[in-house]
């Protein structure tokens, strides 16, 4: 299997955003976040990465720069457009769980953050997510920046000093 890992296309936000439409049928607000997010890389407020299998995408996450993003929305704390950036909508196929794509994909990120400014990297989890929590606190994201709660869930946020 060749695994490719890169900045998304706009052909790969096209498919990976129809892939999640499909895995989630009947919810409106992913075909919104299809739009969001697109709309993000193209004005350069975010940029999504991909993981390709075969030349097909089945694993994305997305660098939100901005504080202007909704997923941020105003938080400077989570993005600021000048030292720090947020990791934001880390997925990957089921099938594909497991592999090490996702950590691959992330220091990936992390690489592209450091190389153009970015001095650190946020990341947040619903508290529930403990699987989750571990991964990002064992990838170096261990520093509290705040906690939230969004649709009745405890969101925590980290934040991770990057090496220049």
């Amino acid at each position: 299997m060749n695994v490719e890992y890169r900045k998304a296309t706009p052909e790969d936000l096209e498919q990976i955003w129809d892939m999640n439409i499909a895995d989630n049928n009947g919810n409106e607000r992913w075909r919104m976040w299809k739009d969001t997010y697109i709309s993000y890389n193209q004005n350069g407020n975010a940029y999504t990465f991909v993981i390709l299998c075969d030349g097909r995408p089945v694993g994305e996450g997305t660098l939100i720069f901005s504080p202007e993003c909704g997923a941020v929305s105003g938080r400077t704390g989570l993005a600021d457009n000048k030292t720090t950036a947020n990791v934001n909508a880390l997925r990957i196929c089921k099938e594909y769980e497991g592999r090490g794509y996702i950590s691959a994909l992330v220091h990936m990120m992390e690489s592209y953050a450091a190389q153009n400014g970015y001095k650190y990297l946020t990341i947040g989890v619903e508290a529930r997510e403990t699987r989750n929590l571990a991964i990002y606190l064992h990838w170096g994201y261990d520093k509290f920046v705040m906690s939230e709660i969004l649709e009745e869930q405890l969101v925590l946020y980290y934040r991770k000093d990057l090496m220049v």
